[in-house]
């Protein structure tokens, strides 16, 4: 069985309590460690938890590094090369002229569960409004990049019902069941956070700069712990996932192939003690064999909204079943049509054959039920139900 594993890590020193300007000047030196491409948050945050203090780890000597117990030898000569040649003023002002906000580990607003984990940011950027984020109900989802059609319907499907609650979506904003998961939280009024493996001078994938800016915008927040100019290299998304899983009291994963992100992502919220649940799949599917593992394993099945929020405890007014015809005030053929794509998607021909309407009937109501919004088009001649 799968076992929830809580880090031994020792807890990193809590934020310090400074005046304005000491935060002001404290923050420059985040920036500024942060914006060296060959050290990490891990050797950041070592730094600082021995020194207490953020400008005393970024002026330390070789002699002092040499007393750090465990410290990469290479990335502290790294460091030390970097540091020679940097312009802490400059690469402050190349955030600031970008109109980006950041967190830093110090500071008051950072995610309380992303301080939890092992290896945290040592800064967050982020772009949107943070304001707008319930941290205290937050449910990370992943999946394949290639998701398929079924995954994506299963997903709409269980997450629907949680339709203008507090509850808020985290993902990665990569292709697939990301985007699927972003959109159906724009969709049905949920906040969603959106974390990027790259500095924010970069939109990846580029057919996702629209979703992008709606989230910025108006549904919620980006976050990624890189500098503005780091590209979206390949090592960089898996190090992304443990910020996923990290801001989330659980994850969802709705479609993961053995070798994937999304199961790299399914493991990592095991280490960091979160809860793991799986949407099942087609077993003919190749992109389901990690969810059944999971699932042989001790994820939790999801095959409806009210299995997430039993898993993770939380209450919140959930959505009832919607009478179609007293609520959107359907005619009988138009409530006959639906019960027919109840299970399945059907073609012109099936529903004639089954409601026995001539053509220009059918065509009409098919058409006001596309309309309302209540069935699809796909495939052709196929119609589907969307709600």
């Amino acid at each position: 069985m799968l076992k929830n594993k809580k880090s031994s890590t020792p807890p990193l020193s809590a934020p310090l309590n400074r005046g304005s300007s000491m935060a002001a000047l404290s923050n420059r030196f985040w920036i500024a460690f942060s914006s060296i491409e060959s050290i990490d948050s891990a050797f950041i945050l070592r730094l600082y938890n021995y020194f207490g203090d953020i400008e005393a780890a970024y002026k330390a000597n070789e002699r002092e590094f040499q007393n750090i117990d465990g410290l990469s030898v290479k990335k502290a000569e790294n460091f030390i090369a970097a540091r020679k040649n940097l312009d802490i003023e400059k690469v402050f002002a190349e955030v600031e002229k970008r109109g980006i906000k950041f967190l830093t580990f110090e500071d008051e607003n950072y995610p309380q569960m992303l301080r939890e984990i092992y290896n945290p940011p040592a800064v967050l950027y982020y772009k949107g409004d943070l304001s707008r984020i319930n941290f205290n109900k937050t449910l990370a989802v992943v999946g394949s990049r290639r998701a398929s059609t079924y995954a994506k319907d299963a997903l709409k499907l269980v997450l629907k019902d949680l339709k203008n609650t507090d509850i808020t979506i985290v993902s990665g904003l990569a292709s697939g069941i990301d985007t699927t998961a972003h959109s159906i939280a724009i969709e049905n009024g949920l906040k969603t956070i959106g974390v990027i493996a790259s500095g924010f001078d970069y939109t990846y994938p580029a057919s996702n700069k629209h979703l992008y800016e709606e989230i910025e915008r108006e549904h919620g927040v980006i976050f990624t712990e890189y500098y503005p100019t780091f590209e979206p290299l390949k090592y960089r998304f898996p190090q992304r996932n443990r910020i996923v899983s990290g801001l989330s009291y659980g994850t969802l994963v709705a479609e993961a192939s053995l070798k994937s992100g999304a199961l790299i992502t399914a493991n990592l919220t095991l280490e960091q003690g979160r809860e793991l649940m799986c949407i099942p799949g087609l077993i003919t599917n190749p992109n389901t064999q990690g969810i059944y593992r999971l699932l042989k394993n001790g994820a939790t099945l999801v095959t409806e909204s009210e299995d997430i929020l039993n898993t993770l405890g939380w209450e919140t007014q959930k959505q009832g079943t919607l009478d179609f015809k007293s609520a959107i005030d359907l005619s009988e053929d138009e409530t006959n049509i639906l019960s027919l794509l109840e299970v399945e998607e059907k073609n012109f021909d099936e529903l004639q054959q089954s409601t026995k309407m001539d053509i220009e009937a059918l065509l009409t109501n098919l058409t006001l039920l596309e309309l309302k919004g209540i069935i699809k088009k796909v495939d052709g001649d196929r119609y589907k139900r969307e709600v």
